[in-house]
């Protein structure tokens, strides 16, 4: 790896392997395996009475071609995008590959804003600023009301009736014309393919153009740090959401460059769901496995209690990626022995990181490292600015799979960059070896969650946040509380797998408290509190946690608590739950706050 010094501390990283020559899109590498194999397997999907629905490399392109031409036809094009409220599925593969061979950019969203809004502002406000041609959504019946809130928009359903809606089976038997050729042919690396739309836990989200170029360079910025998807085609089984950038640039597009196969899975690490990814994951074994540290806190207890599903789960896996956060060291440690353990050889468990803005990757973790934060070290073709930070760096990204801006906000594009072009990314990082760059570097969470204590103390909610989750495993997630007060508290929710591991019994909901928090039983309040000191032992003075409280409400995606990918909004749960967290601070501690250290 390359380093250079800048001013002031500044240091800039940038890999001394040359990024290679990639295609104009993902969709040409597409099209190419197609001719190369037709009838092998890309996209499936669970139906209705369990059967997988399948479609192979040759059927996608002839529907992409058929759906193109429909979409060309109804007025669709670079300046009408089409916008997609269902999840993942077959149809939303399609009609997003239909799309972007026409150069149709497409905008997927978060299903949460149509099945679980209740005014559904935000794909009003989104649709608003885009103004597509055309909205997909996979069930008339189940997103009428967000069809409703676009009435003025033409509609395009998989099941269901509506009137005046298109049908994607109709679109698919479309014949491609000269038109379909022509865009395709005509398409330019530099235009749209997608607006991806960030979290927005305030406001309306923010529109990232994602070019071909970028999602085509970033897949060849990959290929080059894992070699081996080459030499063998990829199957995942994958829940992560399309409208994120994890699932549906990382991993969708990985599929289409190296020719892999795609499992869509229905579950997800939430109450009630994650029995379904059990399933699929046992009747199809995974080549690389992706996920975020909710689905691995999941995911380990459920290999544990079972080798038969182990077995079958680590049968043909090569690598377990994490991303979104940091994924506590307890857990990667877990599931490195249980792999060991299965097949008597090592399946690395690796991260990366990246955002919105840049396709994803930047940096890949493709080495041995220890400290399971590591995010490793820019990829062929990007460079990383590290501006000092306090305690840290500021990570800064430049190179092809950066975004050119935000859709219809100039403002908020000259904002983004600074007077070198590098992206500001909001992240904070640190050399997980000072004196050599080479070894990588580890990932400090948010720069806009960090606060100081009363005492002047600065706390890296990161990184705490992710040494009390391995400390305390029978926590799922987390967030700090804090600024300006005298020491750390925690509000978290609980892993009851975990708990009932540990504990050896099943853990009730115990009683709900009247502000909402869970009054948990003697035994794992004993756990809880000995687990917190334990933590407490070996933490720096920012780090210590003093108190901690179980919260018995999920998170909600609704009010922006979390995204559809899993990833807790600090602040946007201390403003939501802002009465549990004064409990954290009362004088006499309530019951059902748990103290470090304090088992009675």
């Amino acid at each position: 790896m390359a380093e250079a010094a800048g001013p002031a501390g500044t240091l800039i990283l940038r890999s001394a392997e040359p990024l290679g020559a990639y295609p104009a899109t993902v969709v040409h590498s597409m099209r190419a395996w197609a001719q190369a194999e037709p009838d092998h397997l890309l996209v499936a999907e669970r139906e209705p009475g369990g059967a997988w629905r399948g479609c192979g490399y040759g059927a996608a392109v002839a529907a992409a071609d058929a759906i193109g031409q429909a979409l060309l036809d109804r007025g669709l094009g670079p300046g009408r995008p089409l916008l997609l409220l269902s999840g993942n599925g077959v149809d939303h593969l399609l009609l997003t590959l239909g799309a972007m061979s026409a150069g149709v950019p497409v905008a997927p969203v978060s299903v949460a804003y149509s099945l679980q809004s209740h005014d559904h502002a935000r794909i009003a406000a989104i649709a608003q600023l885009i103004r597509p041609g055309a909205v997909f959504a996979e069930d008339a019946g189940r997103f009428a009301p967000a069809l409703d809130a676009l009435a003025a928009v033409p509609a395009i359903v998989s099941r269901g009736r509506r009137p005046g809606a298109d049908v994607v089976g109709d679109l698919a038997r479309t014949v491609p014309g000269s038109a379909v050729s022509a865009a395709f042919a005509s398409l330019n690396p530099d235009a749209v393919a997608k607006i991806l739309f960030t979290s927005g836990s305030t406001g309306t989200p923010k529109g990232v153009l994602n070019t071909h170029r970028m999602l085509a360079a970033n897949q060849q910025m990959i290929r080059q740090a894992w070699p081996f998807l080459a030499a063998e085609r990829p199957v995942i089984v994958d829940w992560l959401p399309w409208s994120h950038t994890f699932g549906g640039n990382h991993n969708v597009n990985m599929m289409l460059t190296h020719g892999g196969t795609l499992y869509v899975d229905a579950g997800r690490p939430a109450p009630g769901m994650f029995a379904q990814t059990v399933a699929n994951l046992a009747e199809v074994p995974p080549t690389v496995y992706f996920n975020v540290p909710a689905g691995y806190a999941q995911l380990v207890p459920a290999l544990e209690a079972d080798a038969e599903f182990a077995g079958r789960f680590f049968s043909r896996l090569r690598l377990m990626f994490n991303a979104a956060a940091a994924l506590p060291a307890g857990l990667r440690d877990r599931l490195s022995s249980l792999a060991r353990e299965t097949t008597g050889r090592v399946i690395p468990v690796t991260g990366s990181w990246g955002a919105t803005e840049t396709a994803p990757a930047v940096t890949s973790a493709h080495m041995d490292f220890t400290d399971a934060r590591c995010i490793g070290v820019p990829l062929p073709g990007a460079e990383v600015k590290l501006i000092p930070a306090e305690d840290a760096y500021e990570i800064r990204a430049r190179g092809p799979m950066v975004t050119p801006g935000y859709f219809g906000r100039p403002d908020l594009t000259a904002a983004a960059f600074d007077q070198d072009g590098f992206y500001r990314t909001g992240d904070a990082a640190a050399l997980a070896d000072p004196g050599d760059p080479s070894a990588g570097l580890v990932f400090r969470g948010r720069l806009a969650e960090d606060f100081k204590l009363a005492t002047g103390t600065f706390v890296r909610v990161g990184a705490v946040r992710t040494a009390l989750l391995s400390a305390v495993p029978v926590l799922s997630d987390a967030v700090l509380a804090g600024q300006d007060r005298d020491f750390v508290t925690a509000l978290a929710w609980l892993n009851a797998a975990e708990a009932a591991r540990l504990l050896g019994e099943n853990v009730g909901a115990g009683d709900i408290g009247a502000d909402g928090e869970l009054v948990v039983h003697a035994g794992l309040h004993e756990l809880l509190a000995r687990a917190l000191a334990g933590h407490n032992e070996t933490a720096g003075s920012a780090a210590r946690v003093e108190r901690l409280l179980i919260m018995a409400r999920p998170a909600s995606l609704d009010a922006g608590e979390i995204t559809d990918k899993g990833y807790v909004n600090q602040r946007r749960v201390l403003a939501c739950r802002a009465a549990l967290a004064e409990l954290l601070y009362a004088d006499p501690v309530p019951d059902g706050v748990i103290v470090a250290g304090k088992t009675a």
